[in-house]
């Protein structure tokens, strides 16, 4: 297996690499106290293509395989988890999804949006009551003539407040557990969908995260993704896919505090030399490096399976488990490196540390991911 990067792709990763030093990286501080990202980076998302990654040309995308996506997805994880959750869930939840599921009047309708910034995406499926348990939906939509009405709510949603569409699951018939739940395509601006911001999180606090409350929306027939009753099977395809884009974003957080750990441990010195000289220091930044490495190709082997038309879900939940723990573990040890002045959030890694955090809770926990691949190599579900 050849690891080396295409020339296509390389290219790739350099204007992801620049535009996070330039649009991301200067802000991400303020931003992070400001809880809010400045909504036009956005458009700018879009102008450069990365909303567009892999969704075809003729739908207004940008094309690329996913190694190429996982490249730009490592970067602005990299620079700011806030902005590439923008990405992951508008292109890698959303816009995949319609691109996979959707007939042709709905890409049409929201491929070429989504893929130029001009709309953006959200992933309505966890609710108030079920976060793991996605499956038993409370959120319903009852047939009423050509539409449906759909009353409920969902929690903790990503680019809630910004969203244009909501990638809706609802349940649609009484058949209970995930059968009964199908997918939707709905306008954040129909009557009926308030959304209401969710702020002092721990992590990802420039993101825009919110609670949808949907009284009454009536939603026509047509916009539903997928045929009735599929709509867990729409959002587990996308998940899986999403999984890869959480562990390039992880990857991302890692390569971060690695890069601050040996670049502080140099300037900083103890005992009249840099702490870099000291064998314990050297422990915690080679633990970092080989986290980073790991995570790195497992998650590029997800990439590589979908691009070569490969079953990918067990080998996505491995690079999630992977490489969100191993954010998680890659920034407290560079905050350790850092010592008092980690704790501080003038320096980077303390907000890595808050961002990786939820890396291993949502998209599934990693206890999640655990039972995924124990099932796959068993063959006994542990549900």
């Amino acid at each position: 297996m050849d690891l080396a990067l295409s020339e296509e792709q390389e290219a790739v990763r350099r204007l992801a690499e620049d535009f996070v030093a330039r649009e991301v990286t200067p802000h991400a501080v303020a931003w992070d106290r400001a809880e809010e990202v400045d909504r036009a980076i956005v458009k700018k998302l879009g102008a450069v293509g990365f909303l567009g990654l892999t969704i075809p040309e003729e739908y207004g995308g940008s094309g690329g395989d996913h190694l190429a996506y996982c490249l730009v997805t490592e970067e602005l994880g990299r620079g700011d988890s806030s902005v590439r959750g923008i990405v992951s869930v508008s292109l890698g939840l959303v816009a995949k999804t319609v691109a996979a599921w959707g007939d042709e009047a709905q890409k049409r309708e929201w491929l070429p949006r989504l893929a130029s910034g001009e709309a953006l995406g959200c992933f309505g499926l966890t609710e108030p009551g079920t976060g793991s348990d996605a499956g038993n939906l409370a959120t319903r939509a009852v047939r009423d003539g050509e539409d449906f009405v759909v009353n409920g709510s969902k929690m903790f949603i990503t680019n809630g407040t910004w969203a244009d569409v909501v990638l809706l699951f609802a349940r649609t018939n009484d058949t209970p557990g995930h059968k009964g739940v199908s997918a939707f395509l709905v306008p954040a601006d129909t009557p009926g969908l308030t959304r209401r911001a969710v702020h002092g999180k721990l992590g990802l606090r420039g993101q825009a995260t919110a609670e949808l409350v949907l009284e009454d929306v009536r939603v026509p027939a047509s916009a539903m993704l997928g045929p009735e009753g599929k709509g867990f099977t729409v959002a587990m395809s996308a998940l899986a896919k999403g999984r890869m884009s959480v562990a390039a974003g992880c990857v991302g957080i890692a390569q971060a505090a690695l890069d601050a750990a040996v670049r502080y441990a140099g300037e900083r010195e103890q005992f009249g030399k840099p702490i870099a000289s000291y064998q314990l220091v050297q422990e915690l930044i080679s633990d970092i490096a080989v986290d980073v490495d790991a995570a790195r190709l497992l998650t590029w082997r997800v990439a590589d399976l979908i691009d070569r038309g490969q079953d990918f879900a067990t080998a996505a939940s491995k690079a999630k488990l992977y490489a969100s723990e191993a954010a998680v573990r890659a920034a407290n040890n560079a905050l350790q490196v850092f010592g008092g002045y980690g704790y501080i959030d003038e320096y980077p890694v303390g907000k890595l540390l808050r961002d990786a955090r939820v890396m291993t809770l949502y998209e599934g926990t990693s206890q999640i991911q655990k039972l995924i691949i124990g099932r796959a190599l068993t063959g006994v579900s542990a549900f």
